[in-house]
């Protein structure tokens, strides 16, 4: 089986199945269309008008969200990442950032929906480092269940992962939304 990395289609068609089960959020998420229609490519990270992520939003069996602790932004933060040449789909390359981050094998790990919980647009601040100007991060988040517990940590990226309360996932849109979705 030869592996295609996401493609724009698979973005364009995410985001519009996405935007009509909330079409309150069109004006906030044009912007990415319009880059889409421009004919950026968001699958790749040196797109830095904008350039498409994912995140795992992951509740075990008593309902917190496990959080991971990122070591460039010293943030806890909800896995996830950049999309990589292997992922075919964004749930599939949440599931790898998640699985990656945290040792929490895949198949330990149920998707509640194949459409993300929520899409985010947020700012990520230059990094020097490696090169890259401030830039826009297109989060798609994912919902996920598990019974599994937290394994070996990717301590390149990730120093700590915790369960935390769902009232600590601090983007109220989210919040509500994965609250909703696990009652």
């Amino acid at each position: 089986m030869i592996d295609l990395p996401v493609t724009e289609a698979h973005l364009r068609t995410t985001l519009t199945a996405y935007l009509d089960e909330h079409p309150e959020e069109k004006p906030g998420l044009a912007p990415v269309l319009d880059l889409l229609d421009s004919g950026a490519d968001l699958t790749v990270r040196d797109e830095f008008r904008g350039h498409a992520t994912v995140g795992a939003i992951l509740a075990g069996p008593d309902g917190r969200i496990l959080h991971v602790h990122h070591l460039a932004l010293d943030k806890w933060l909800l896995p996830g990442g950049h999309l990589e040449s292997a992922d075919e789909t964004l749930l599939e390359a949440a599931l790898r950032e998640l699985a990656e981050e945290t040792g929490i094998p895949a198949d330990a790990v149920t998707a509640v929906s194949h459409l993300p919980v929520h899409i985010d647009v947020h700012p990520i601040p230059a990094n020097n480092a490696k090169g890259e100007p401030d830039h826009q991060h297109i989060d798609f988040r994912f919902l996920f269940r598990t019974t599994a517990d937290i394994g070996q940590l990717q301590t390149e990226e990730v120093t700590g992962a915790a369960w935390r309360d769902p009232d600590t996932v601090g983007d109220l849109t989210l919040r509500r939304r994965v609250a909703h979705a696990l009652r």
